[in-house]
């Protein structure tokens, strides 16, 4: 899987094939050769799950209450 296949994914679907990797690697039967690009790709997924959080927080930090409480819209997203 490559970033460009990666950037395809989901956030559930990428946290998913994460946990399949650490698996793999904690499993131990995997070759070296393997082991590291395992590695590699459980990195990469991690940095594109991590990215995908920080933009859910940024659309949830701009979402706006009005006075009782309910939310009354979003302020514009700077920057994403």
């Amino acid at each position: 899987m490559t970033s460009k296949d990666i950037s395809k994914l989901s956030f559930e679907q990428a946290m998913n094939e994460l946990e399949d990797v650490v698996a793999k690697l904690e499993n131990g039967q995997v070759p070296l050769e393997d082991s590291i690009k395992l590695y590699e790709m459980g990195n990469d997924l991690k940095k594109y799950c991590e990215q995908k959080l920080k933009e859910a927080e940024e659309k949830v930090s701009q979402i706006t209450f009005s006075n009782d409480g309910s939310v009354s819209g979003t302020k514009p997203i700077e920057n994403l």
